[in-house]
């Protein structure tokens, strides 16, 4: 406890890196089951069932596969640059998440007052830019250092593609920092505060739906997904840039996906979605029991399904968690408590809706080929996003003269 006491802001700092860091692994793990059955169910098939109730136990037991497989290096690799790549692509794509702020004010934490994100850093959105432009090596050394020519294809293909979209990613977002005046994460958010008309949220995705429209496409063409997947296409190039890992290493680069979806999703939120602000009125107190309705109605129903559909052991598994459920939306109706959860609620409702999207474009739309790949980024979206910005600055301008 000495220890605790006389070092307080590094136990802070490391208890709040090993929450997040266990949120976020398990909400990778269950983000690929999610994308299964979705994408399941767009294609009327099941999807994941007999690994546990609904095929909840299917991610862990990916997880033990990923590990005990046999870990093959190819013959000639570069061994040092081969292990690196997958390291470097899942580290950066967890450290991005770490300047997101998931709600406003502080929380108490063994007597510090700590905001709710892991850094708070002022250039927020530029920091996260760095970490995020950076990424591009972990996809392109994974396909230099395996010495096969797939991956190489793979890789030149994933980096063209990634600076290319980068380029109309960042120029999408312009717009909302004209607008806010800042690069802080906060300040953006609260720029959105406020109400047209007395009941329509000033959300920057409004005015900006252009830029809304623009962010998303070329994150949906960063994060290497569908209908941008060329870097993985299987039908030309086997799998890409991670064709010749196996193991462990291969699911560092499957989680540095869905944790980068999860980064652009957090980013969109904070930029164009009003971050953590409630799109309700504030004047409607009943909308602050939402979180706790919804805990245990999600509570009741997994009890009900448990009961009359299940059989054997998930009889008891889902009765179990729905009570817990139930009782974390009791616990969320507690005074210290419901103003606390009202803004990391609405910031992850809004993520998961971003991520349901992404799935929904999986199952829904064709890959594109290369070229049209490239002249869509350079020809269509790129020039969009320039007059996006040039607009919104001359309309930033007479609002201010």
């Amino acid at each position: 406890m000495e220890f605790v006491s006389h070092h307080a802001i590094l136990v802070v700092s490391v208890v709040k890196i090993a929450v997040l860091l266990f949120i976020v692994l398990t909400a990778l793990a269950y983000l690929t089951w999610f994308e299964r059955k979705v994408v399941a169910h767009i294609q009327s098939r099941l999807g994941p069932v007999f690994t546990g109730p609904h095929g909840l136990l299917q991610p862990l037991a990916d997880g033990l596969k990923f590990m005990f497989k046999e870990d093959v290096t190819p013959p000639g690799a570069d061994r040092f640059v081969y292990v690196l790549a997958p390291l470097l692509s899942f580290s950066l794509a967890i450290t991005a998440l770490a300047l997101i702020p998931f709600g406003p004010g502080t929380i108490s934490i063994l007597g510090q007052q700590k905001p709710l994100a892991i850094a708070h850093v002022s250039l927020g959105l530029l920091f996260l830019f760095a970490i995020t432009s950076i990424g591009v090596y972990g996809v392109a050394l994974a396909g230099w250092s395996s010495n096969s020519k797939y991956p190489l294809l793979g890789g030149l293909r994933s980096s063209a593609q990634m600076i290319s979209y980068e380029v109309s990613l960042t120029l999408s977002v312009v717009g909302v920092l004209l607008m806010a005046g800042s690069f802080d994460f906060d300040s953006i958010i609260q720029s959105q505060s406020g109400r047209w008309l007395g009941f329509i949220p000033r959300w920057n995705l409004i005015p900006q739906i252009v830029g809304f429209l623009c962010y998303f496409t070329a994150a949906l063409a960063e994060t290497n997904r569908a209908p941008f997947d060329l870097p993985e296409a299987e039908s030309e190039l086997v799998a890409g840039f991670h064709t010749e890992y196996s193991s462990f290493k291969f699911a560092m680069f499957f989680m540095a996906e869905y944790a980068n979806m999860i980064t652009v999703s957090c980013l969109a939120t904070v930029l164009f979605l009003g971050g953590w602000l409630s799109p309700l009125s504030s004047s409607w107190h009943w909308a602050w029991y939402l979180p706790s309705l919804l805990l245990i109605l999600g509570g009741l129903a997994t009890i009900v399904d448990g009961i009359w559909k299940m059989r054997g052991l998930a009889r008891v598994i889902l009765p179990f968690m729905g009570v817990v459920l139930i009782a974390v939306g009791l616990l969320c109706t507690r005074p210290g408590v419901i103003g606390v959860v009202q803004g990391p609620f609405w910031f992850l409702l809004k993520v998961f809706f971003l991520l349901f999207f992404y799935v929904w474009a999986r199952g829904t739309l064709p890959r594109l080929r290369y070229d049209q790949l490239m002249d869509f980024g350079w020809k269509l979206l790129l020039p969009v996003a320039l007059a996006n910005l040039v607009i919104t600055s001359l309309v930033v301008l007479l609002v201010n003269r």
